[in-house]
């Protein structure tokens, strides 16, 4: 077991979470994923995890794999099209993870999802946490754009609610 990672998730509070993303930025990055999707196919959630707990440690678990099982968690796999995606931000890992569903995931290659992830963390380790959310879910919003275009019906499967675990 990794010393500091266990460290930095010992010391994680969610009243620092809570700190780094206040209700205005919540309703912003709410709002932003709403304007996003009105341009795409897709579906986006957006989900902030302060710390795992010390089993979850001591069995290794990763960030990657977390964001995967948060994916199943939030049901962002369960859209008509297989068109979800979740941004997964681990605040002690200081780690940002995309999942896409494997309709998205065909057309996107990772590295692409990867290079949105580089840029999220870029913001984050500076303290910038509004601008790195934001910047992140367009920068989807623009691969998703890309790849599926609107659908021409109102719908929206999945909440677009921050979720803070």
């Amino acid at each position: 077991m990794d010393l500091h990672r266990l460290l930095r998730h010992l010391t994680a509070t969610r009243w620092r979470t809570r700190q780094r993303f206040p209700p205005e930025l919540l309703t912003r990055i709410e709002q932003t994923i709403a304007d996003v999707e009105a341009r795409h196919g897709g579906e986006l959630r957006f989900a902030v995890e302060t710390a795992y707990e010390l089993g979850e440690l001591w069995a290794g678990l990763s960030p990657r794999e977390r964001a995967l099982q948060v994916f199943g968690l939030l049901g962002v796999w369960d859209t008509a099209e297989n068109n979800g995606v979740l941004i997964y931000l681990s605040m002690a890992d200081r780690d940002v993870e995309i999942v896409a569903d494997r309709g998205i995931a065909a057309r996107v290659p990772q590295a692409e999802w990867d290079a949105v992830c580089r840029l999220m963390e870029e913001h984050f380790r500076t303290g910038r946490f509004g601008e790195g959310a934001i910047d992140g879910i367009q920068a989807v919003g623009r691969l998703l754009a890309r790849h599926f275009p609107p659908p021409g019906r109102g719908r929206d499967e999945l909440p677009n609610q921050t979720i803070l675990l």
